[in-house]
């Protein structure tokens, strides 16, 4: 399996990935991916692909966001969306993109990356809790447990305070868990 930055002319193989892996959230999904691919040209994320047989079998991205906290703003990453085609998954490559995504946000000083998701599978990558940390997520409607964070080489003690998601994860209403419909 080889892992590289995604190029242009992965996009719609990257979207298949999200549409089938996320099953009937996959539209939603793929979409909020599209609008944040969008942003990378502006900030310092980083979307890497999985190829295996010359195909596009997984993709991660990591996007900036905020940090607020006490001394200043900081720049920080949010790991969402990581997808695996279905017929692929539970074979190492979600994790494998997701260490090789944390390594180059670690070589270009990231203090800091958070999530949204299973603590069971991120606790196995590095990502603990993040209110045990000193953050606050940006919405009640994550729960205690989902709100993680994996903190770098270039984290520094002052860095603590609430997550603020960049826009785009609000344009789509893609932040935390909804009340299902009775």
């Amino acid at each position: 399996m080889e892992i590289r930055e995604e190029r242009a002319a992965d996009a719609a193989a990257v979207r298949g990935v999200h549409e089938t892996a996320f099953g009937g959230d996959g539209a939603k999904v793929a979409d909020l991916n599209d609008a944040l691919r969008a942003t990378l040209a502006e900030s310092a994320g980083l979307s890497l692909v999985a190829i295996e047989g010359g195909e596009v079998v997984g993709h991660v991205l990591f996007t900036t966001s905020l940090l607020d906290a006490p001394r200043r703003l900081a720049e920080v990453q949010v790991l969402s969306p990581v997808g695996v085609r279905p017929e692929k998954q539970r074979r190492g490559v979600g994790s494998a993109l997701i260490r090789r995504g944390l390594e180059i946000l670690d070589e270009r000083s990231v203090p800091l990356v958070f999530l949204e998701g299973d603590p069971a599978y991120y606790r196995r990558l590095g990502f603990r809790p993040g209110g045990g940390l000193g953050f606050r997520k940006p919405s009640l409607r994550i729960p205690d447990a989902a709100f993680q964070v994996y903190p770098l080489a270039a984290h520094e003690p002052w860095m603590t305070g609430t997550l603020v998601y960049s826009p785009v994860f609000w344009q789509h209403d893609c932040v935390g868990l909804r009340d299902p419909e009775p």
